[in-house]
């Protein structure tokens, strides 16, 4: 199967919509390991003042991440999917999270706008048709100084860690996934898709080619060590670039 792109995978996300949180629901590392990456932010007085943008909220677990992390940041959620979003939005939250349907290549024309200090992406940048033009975009809607966390299947590049990912693709999730509304195809792109997304130390690398500095990354725990990564980085203080 070919992998999606544009108007096809977010068809794919809202076919899939109904079902998505019992099927991550049932792996208990995938909230956990938000949480963890929204920590790595490592955002100050947890988010006091700030505006933080959560790109790729889908049905809301990275915000939900987000609000552990930073309950008194101003947290602006966008998704592409109509679908996803608005499972997101049904959920009830005790903080100040707004939702935007909007796509992460189109944000200042869906009227998200900067400056944020924080931005959050979680499974995305694997998605998008520009990986380098939506992170310079991101770039340049934070405030110098700002931090950016990318939360991604990027996988270690060694042969374990893709055997590893494709037994649990056709073990579990793409069987999952085919007994759900929207059928396989979305986790079958998933599959594939992590399969010729960047390595990790390759992705390292693309944040500091598109002008972000302090890039560090890290492993989570657990059977996805190796496999999904946290990837910490900062908007130089004397980058003053804008849209």
């Amino acid at each position: 199967m070919p992998l999606l792109h544009g108007a096809a995978l977010r068809e794919a996300f809202d076919r899939s919509a109904g079902a998505y949180d019992r099927l991550v629901g049932a792996n208990p590392g995938y909230p956990r390991h938000l949480r963890l990456s929204a920590r790595r932010l490592a955002l100050p007085n947890r988010g006091a003042g700030g505006r933080v943008l959560d790109l790729g909220c889908g049905t809301g677990a990275s915000t939900a991440a987000l609000l552990s992390a930073a309950p008194r940041a101003e947290i602006v959620a966008v998704d592409s999917s109509a679908g996803m979003l608005e499972r997101a939005a049904a959920k009830q939250w005790n903080g100040d999270v707004s939702f935007v349907h909007a796509s992460a290549e189109e944000l200042p024309g869906a009227g998200v706008r900067g400056p944020f200090d924080a931005v959050f992406a979680a499974y995305l940048v694997r998605n998008v048709s520009s990986p380098d033009a939506v992170l310079r975009s991101v770039r340049a809607m934070m405030r110098p100084g700002g931090r950016l966390a990318v939360h991604e299947y990027a996988l270690s590049g060694g042969s374990r860690h893709r055997l590893i990912w494709s037994a649990v693709c056709w073990g579990v999730i793409i069987p999952s996934g085919s007994i759900g509304p929207g059928g396989s195809g979305l986790y079958q792109h998933l599959w594939r898709s992590v399969l010729e997304f960047d390595t990790a130390s390759a992705f390292r690398d693309r944040l500091a080619a598109t002008g972000f500095d302090s890039v560090r990354m890290a492993s989570v725990p657990g059977w996805q060590r190796g496999i999904v990564h946290t990837f910490v980085a900062r908007r130089p203080e004397a980058d003053t670039t804008e849209l």
